[in-house]
């Protein structure tokens, strides 16, 4: 939805009988430290992932019954530090990811120059023609099939994952607000 005092804001509206729906109701912590349900998770990204990248981003909690006189506080927190520590968490899963890629590229890498220099050697011993040419062919073949693993990282793993965090750090800086939503207007 967007509000029409900005064009460039996209407002997230979300209704709920009572503001405890917002909150996983599984999670042990108190309630205004809990992580929020899934569904409202769910419901909130969704929402942002089809806004445009530039626009600002601000969550309207539209609730039937508050629980006490800081619950906009509470909230705002919640839905802050909630969004933070999912984009830390996506974070160090690209880092991992990276990791990941520089060691597979650095095996890759050896392994290649390893089949090429054994495709070599074996041309020498067979001598040129079919059977040699076979065998280093299919080296060849198999040294890049190792290098699939780390060019995918590189080439196409990395950045959907950068854009998650990215969305996900949008919307733990976005202003939050709760309105008292009356069920019989």
């Amino acid at each position: 939805m967007t509000n029409p005092a900005r064009s460039n804001e996209i407002v997230i509206e979300v209704h709920l009988p009572d503001l405890r729906h917002l909150f996983n109701a599984i999670d042990p912590s108190p309630f205004r430290e809990r992580d929020l349900s899934p569904e409202a998770d769910s419901f909130i990204v969704g929402w942002a992932e089809t806004a445009p990248r530039h626009a600002a981003l601000s969550l309207v909690v539209h609730a039937d019954r508050w629980l006490g006189p800081d619950d906009e506080g509470a909230l705002k927190n919640a839905v802050h530090e909630y969004f933070g520590h999912r984009a830390e968490e996506v974070r160090r899963k690209l880092s991992r990811l990276l990791a990941v890629g520089r060691t597979s590229l650095a095996i890759g890498i050896a392994f290649l120059a390893v089949v090429l220099a054994l495709g070599q050697a074996l041309e020498r011993v067979f001598g040129p023609g079919p059977l040699s040419e076979f065998l280093r062919e299919s080296l060849l073949i198999g040294g890049w099939v190792v290098m699939w693993k780390p060019l995918e990282i590189f080439l196409y793993d990395w950045w959907p994952i950068r854009a998650e965090a990215r969305l996900l750090e949008r919307l733990a800086c976005m202003p939050t607000h709760l309105a008292l939503h009356d069920p019989h207007a």
